[in-house]
């Protein structure tokens, strides 16, 4: 991995990417999407701080375990003055996204123990089909494989 000098404040793209590990495109998408950012220079050329290289583990890090990247970037816009997060900062982060990671989790476990059952049917049309009728909320209406349009009452003649 290639070492930067304490001296050097900012960063190339392709300095960034190395250091990171991440693609440059994937810091061009970053950085469309609020969630780094850099300067031009004169040359049209982006530089990006150092802090830029945290910013970007972090992101990284928080994909990893599946939190969205909208989420991310609210994350990162409520430190103050955008400053780049720390290790208390995931701490707190990382606690308020374990509920909905659990039930993320929860839910795959359901896929995961019912998918058999979906993949034998291949009309997706089992009774308690978890893909397509989670907790057969259509059986209770109808039977069939297919989900007919509702029947909408007559229109009343208009009087004259």
């Amino acid at each position: 991995m290639p070492q930067i000098p304490e001296k050097i404040h900012e960063l190339t793209v392709g300095q960034l990417s190395a250091r990171s590990g991440a693609a440059v495109s994937a810091l061009h998408f970053y950085e469309s999407k609020g969630l780094i950012s850099s300067r031009r220079t004169s040359g049209n050329q982006r530089r990006y701080g150092r802090d830029a290289l945290r910013r970007v583990a972090f992101v990284r890090a928080a994909q990893r375990v599946g939190i969205p990247l909208a989420t991310i970037r609210d994350a990162l816009a409520e430190l103050p003055e955008e400053r780049t997060p720390n290790r208390d900062d995931w701490a707190r982060l990382s606690e308020a996204w374990r509920a909905e990671l659990d039930e993320r989790i929860k839910q795959l476990g359901r896929l995961r123990d019912h998918l058999t059952d979906c993949i034998g049917c291949g009309c997706l049309s089992l009774e308690n089909c978890v893909l397509s009728n989670p907790d057969d909320i259509f059986g209770e209406r109808m039977t069939g494989s297919r989900l007919l349009p509702e029947r909408r009452a007559p229109k009343k003649p208009e009087s004259s």
